[in-house]
């Protein structure tokens, strides 16, 4: 369906991101390993975000628009704070056209980055606003898989939650409406008036996921989302692994590189990630481990 990474780590180049490795990102969009029956190839575009410091923009520049500068050499470069905002750069066209990817985006760096490459699911629009990563805020996310009745099911599970109006999806495609459901349980949590610790991202995600299943149960939801600081993922048909060490931390839909430190997720896990810190548990209830 789609391939995605997440990392955290010291400051690296953006775009070199994409291209790590002798099974990059990139190089999966034409030869992935673990589809499990999502389709051959990824070719349907792309994308990546990546976060910075609030205060690192320029004090000249203009209000509403996005900076993307890179490292400044501040020593706030090796750290993302909660205020950090996200930049993006997406492209409706296979990862391997942009020139973008070897000339402008190794230019970028940053502490945490979200990236995605997308095999459209049959029926749905090939166009930028369906690449993710998709961002609200603070925060930004991929959906590797795919929600069979996507429209019904999200309407529901919409009015389950009662997220914004479905109509600030990005585009007509399943990723895309259920960010909006995601985004604005996400929001909610972050409100001051939200008592500390009652919602977390790993509960959201849990919620969403339990919410999409009951209507529809052959739904593929391997979701990956980021904050800047932690990384958040599910594993829900689809592959996972984790590279996790002491200075950095990636989530990917397959290993890079043959770094014998990969680890492979089991299937129905909720997994959180950070540099020195991996958290794994299962999304499947005691009653539906026990029948299986």
């Amino acid at each position: 369906m789609c391939r995605h990474l997440a990392y955290l780590g010291p400051p690296t180049a953006v775009g070199e991101l994409l291209t790590r490795g002798t099974h990059s990102l990139r190089t999966q969009s034409w030869a992935p390993r673990e589809m499990r029956d999502g389709g051959t190839i990824n070719a349907d575009g792309f994308g990546v975000a990546w976060w910075l410091p609030a205060d690192a923009a320029p004090a000249d520049h203009g209000a509403g628009v996005t900076w993307h500068g890179g490292a400044t050499g501040d020593p706030r470069d090796t750290a993302v704070d909660r205020a950090a905002t996200v930049s993006r750069y997406r492209n409706a066209a296979p990862i391997w056209t942009d020139p973008a990817v070897e000339e402008v985006l190794p230019q970028l760096r940053s502490t945490a980055v979200l990236a995605a490459i997308r095999s459209a699911t049959v029926g749905m629009p090939v166009e930028r606003g369906a690449c993710a990563p998709f961002t609200h805020g603070h925060w930004a996310f991929s959906h590797n898989g795919a929600i069979p009745d996507w429209r019904r099911t999200l309407t529901d599970v919409a009015a389950q939650f009662g997220a914004p109006s479905l109509l600030e999806a990005e585009s007509l495609t399943d990723s895309a409406t259920l960010w909006v459901i995601l985004h604005g349980l996400l929001t909610r949590a972050d409100a001051p008036e939200s008592a500390a610790g009652e919602t977390t991202p790993g509960t959201v995600l849990r919620e969403v996921v339990r919410a999409v299943l009951a209507r529809s149960p052959q739904a593929r939801l391997n979701l990956l989302l980021g904050d800047g600081e932690t990384v958040w993922a599910t594993t829900w048909h689809h592959s996972l692994a984790v590279l996790v060490t002491d200075e950095f931390a990636v989530v990917a839909s397959e290993p890079y590189d043959d770094d014998a430190r990969w680890r492979s997720l089991a299937d129905r896990q909720l997994v959180v990630v950070r540099p020195g810190s991996l958290t794994v548990e299962s999304l499947e209830t005691d009653d539906e481990r026990a029948g299986s």
